[in-house]
């Protein structure tokens, strides 16, 4: 059955609204496209403030947004880059366009953002079985990306984006002698960031996003003399035509003529040149001969992924790619992953078997699932308070893909209660979530930590459970992977962690062995 959705890119430039609604397969059509530029990333050339009168830009912008995708009856999802992840005062955007405007902005990190652009690209172009280099300049910061067959292999979010380096270089309306030269270096500087990357993978096609992209080949369109493309999706920059719109646009920056460069977007005049000059800077660095355009970016991504989301993974590499970086992580800092690995395995028993209980769904098992996984890797800190260093481990890893900005929360705050004080509202980061997540992680880290227990040897002697409610309690039968098997200890281990899931359950809990007196 056809589902219609709506996606928003609130964006450190503009704002892009795409509502589409589902065809045969994984493919969709667009059914309404709306774009307001609101420079969040104006002002500041640090993009540590947003500035109020950009706020309030947004927030009009994502009312009027969220009214179009009421009229097609879509649910909307709106994700936030560059500017709003590096504003201290993201949150008074946050809580505004919530209160005011009815849509809550999930903030994505970088490498998440790419993964998401990627997705929309794959959608756009016939490239998935190509290995590709995907270059997205925004407004705040430029992405890069090696990607194939739907699986990222390397990326990067770079501070390299048209507003930041207009903000840091060309802000006044002279343009100095030295600013040129200035940023060109600066942007080799950042880019020599991803040699490895490009060098050890190599690509098999370049292919670029975003509006900078697109507005720099229909101004090489149009210094040629050609005829503008109906579309713009499949073009084809070259290295020749890109140097070429950097000179035009540098000699008009000079004379004051930017304005009259052919085919320029009046709202880009002031920032055309830095967005031109990290594109130079792209090709001339990895040596890209040709770009080809993609039309699909992010919001077309973010589509995807909401579409897979609902389908509860059904479009397999979308949620693999979520718990293999999950796995990567564990396996980079847990000691012993597979102890890690066989406590997710009964954990999520558990969860399975209390549902009727405790009415979480298949969102929450997976986030359980994560926390699971990754509660053990803050031992790569320390041994000492190590469900601490989980937390905050998983909280600042840029590895984490195919995760919200709030899963990721939620994920760190399971591993981070999965031993020692259940929540607290003294907590500050337990306090600050929204009274739904805190459902979560209490639930999650309850049944976490009678599965921690379940292990105490790490010798996987338990290897299921047989859970019966009573209606009185739950018990937690324990079933040895021998008759012989002395699972005693994980018994006792277990029956003293059951304090918190009794609570969230309502009943009290009770660890038994299948086969023995209670």
């Amino acid at each position: 059955m056809p589902e219609t959705l709506a996606a928003v890119d609130v964006g450190t430039n503009s704002l892009h609204l795409v509502v589409a609604r589902t065809t045969d397969g994984d493919r969709f059509e667009v059914v309404s496209r709306e774009k307001e530029m609101v420079r969040l990333g104006s002002g500041s050339t640090d993009m540590k403030e947003l500035a109020p009168d950009a706020i309030d830009r947004a927030v009009a912008a994502l009312d009027r947004f969220r009214r179009i995708a009421d009229s097609f009856g879509a649910p909307l999802r709106a994700v936030a880059t560059s500017a709003v992840r590096e504003a201290e005062n993201r949150q008074v955007l946050l809580t505004r366009a919530q209160r005011e405007a009815g849509v809550d902005i999930e903030v994505v990190s970088g490498v998440e953002e790419a993964r998401l652009i990627h997705l929309g690209v794959l959608q756009a172009l016939e490239v998935f079985d190509e290995r590709l280099l995907l270059c997205d300049i925004g407004g705040g910061s430029t992405e890069l990306l090696v990607g194939e067959r739907s699986e990222v292999l390397a990326s990067a979010s770079l501070k390299l984006g048209a507003v930041r380096l207009t903000n840091r270089f060309f802000a006044a309306d002279t343009l100095h002698p030295s600013a040129v030269d200035s940023c060109r270096r600066h942007v080799q500087g950042v880019l020599a960031s991803f040699d490895r990357a490009v060098r050890d993978h190599g690509f098999d096609v370049a292919v670029g996003s975003s509006g900078t992209i697109e507005q720099v080949l229909r101004l090489a369109r149009g210094l040629a003399g050609e005829e503008p493309l109906r579309t713009l999706n499949g073009g084809v920059l070259t290295r020749k035509a890109v140097n070429a719109v950097v000179d035009a646009v540098v000699e008009a920056r000079r004379t004051g003529t930017t304005a009259e460069l052919p085919d320029l977007d009046p709202k880009r005049v002031d920032i055309i040149l830095a967005g031109a000059l990290v594109l130079e800077g792209v090709v001339k660095r990895f040596g890209i001969k040709q770009l080809v355009i993609s039309e699909y970016a992010l919001r077309e991504g973010v589509f995807l992924d909401t579409v897979a989301r609902q389908r509860g993974g059904s479009l397999p590499h979308l949620r693999d790619v979520a718990r293999r970086s999950v796995v990567d992580l564990m396996r980079s800092c847990d000691e012993d992953p597979g102890h890690s690995e066989h406590v997710a395995h009964l954990a999520l028993e558990l969860f399975d078997a209390t549902a009727h209980r405790h009415g979480l769904g298949a969102e929450a098992r997976s986030l359980l699932e994560a926390g699971a996984l990754l509660a053990n890797v803050g031992l790569v800190i320390s041994h000492g308070q190590h469900h601490k260093h989980s937390y905050y481990v998983i909280r600042n890893s840029d590895h984490l893909v195919g995760f919200t900005d709030g899963e990721i929360e939620i994920v760190a705050q399971i591993a981070r209660y999965h031993r020692k004080s259940a929540p607290k509202a003294s907590h500050p980061e337990w306090a600050a979530l929204p009274p739904e997540d805190q459902a979560v992680v209490r639930v999650a880290a309850a049944v976490l930590r009678v599965a921690i227990g379940l292990d105490r040897s790490h010798a996987r002697l338990v290897i299921g459970l047989d859970v019966e409610d009573t209606g009185d309690e739950v018990v937690v039968g324990l079933r040895p992977q021998s008759p012989e098997a002395d699972v005693s200890l994980e018994r006792f281990a277990a029956a003293d962690r059951t304090a918190l899931l009794a609570e969230v359950l309502g009943v009290p809990v009770r660890v038994a062995v299948v086969g023995q007196p209670g």
